[in-house]
């Protein structure tokens, strides 16, 4: 048996499973306001420490541990390099920290290369040998196989869509540009929405929210722009256009058969996915038009996980 563990700005889980990804029992938990690292580790460690415990019960022995961790990581020497988020990340030895602990060999993976590895191998890239997997969440990351491999730079990661710029169509100001993930994001469309003046009153999202804009969000715009809203529909043509442009240079670049997005931002469905089509066709090399797919994740919520016990079971084959 294994150890999957995800560690991420708010959410925590952590799951006994094998080596196919296969879940069979699984803990979930939250970062709670003020907690830091260690409160983290304090968590992740006695909820691994529990599921050992159960595994042994059950007459199984863990023989590895894989962590798909919210942030850059150095995935050769094992080690959190930054989180955005909680503080008391900065260069600890994560991996180190659960082999010294659990005394089983311990993987540790940026979290969108964990769930990319996980759709690749049991989601939408079956049947794929080059595939990217872009996450459009709180933030924004990516994942790239090549060649039936996870690419991961020089071990620092690649395929970091939501930090390559755009033009910033929010400043008003020409050749304003800035990241993906500051733009498109689910934070960053909520705190945009969310900002004064800025959803006219005459919009089915003000009318719908009584005017409280702390409940305007990106579920929220998704609906109005089903129902033809004029500036939820403007607006999400903007994002689209967005994201549409990074991924066009994604597939440029590297010609993925399959391009698969999750995310909260994605569950939007085809009122967002089929706007983003459209602009990848008008950007995308012309010889490579009609040659990939966009499509939607499979794997949900424990994508991050069953890419974690994937990778984990590849370290101990």
């Amino acid at each position: 048996m294994l150890i999957g563990i995800e560690i991420g700005g708010t959410k925590l889980q952590v799951a006994l499973g094998n080596e196919q990804g296969s879940i069979h029992h699984l803990e979930r938990g939250s970062v709670q306001k003020n907690w830091q690292s260690r409160e983290i580790l304090n968590w992740v460690t006695e909820t691994a420490k529990k599921l050992t415990h159960k595994a042994e019960q059950e007459g199984q022995k863990i023989k590895g541990i894989g962590i798909g961790f919210g942030g850059p990581v150095d995935s050769i020497q094992g080690k959190v390099l930054v989180s955005h988020q909680i503080t008391g990340w900065q260069d600890f030895p994560l991996k180190q920290w659960f082999e010294d602990i659990f005394s089983v060999p311990t993987v540790l993976a940026n979290d969108a290369n964990s769930a990319g590895w996980a759709e690749f191998i049991c989601g939408r890239g079956k049947g794929t040998r080059n595939f990217f997997y872009m996450n459009i969440g709180s933030g924004i990351g990516g994942a790239l196989i090549i060649n039936g491999e996870l690419h991961n730079g020089q071990g620092l990661g690649a395929g970091e869509i939501g930090h390559t710029y755009i033009p910033d169509w929010t400043r008003g100001t020409q050749g304003a540009y800035d990241k993906l993930e500051n733009i498109c994001s689910g934070w960053s469309i909520e705190k945009r929405l969310q900002k004064e003046h800025y959803v006219p009153k005459s919009s089915s999202l003000w009318i719908k929210t009584n005017g409280n804009s702390n409940l305007l969000n990106g579920v929220l715009l998704g609906q109005c722009a089903e129902q033809g809203d004029a500036f939820a529909c403007e607006e999400l043509d903007r994002i689209a256009q967005s994201i549409g442009l990074a991924i066009a240079n994604v597939i440029t670049l590297f010609h993925p058969e399959r391009i698969a997005l999750g995310g909260g931002v994605s569950l939007m469905g085809n009122v967002l996915l089929n706007r983003i089509r459209a602009v990848v066709d008008q950007c995308v090399f012309a010889p490579f038009r009609n040659q990939y797919e966009i499509a939607p994740c499979e794997l949900g919520e424990q994508v991050v996980l069953v890419g974690a016990l994937l990778l984990a079971g590849k370290l101990t084959n």
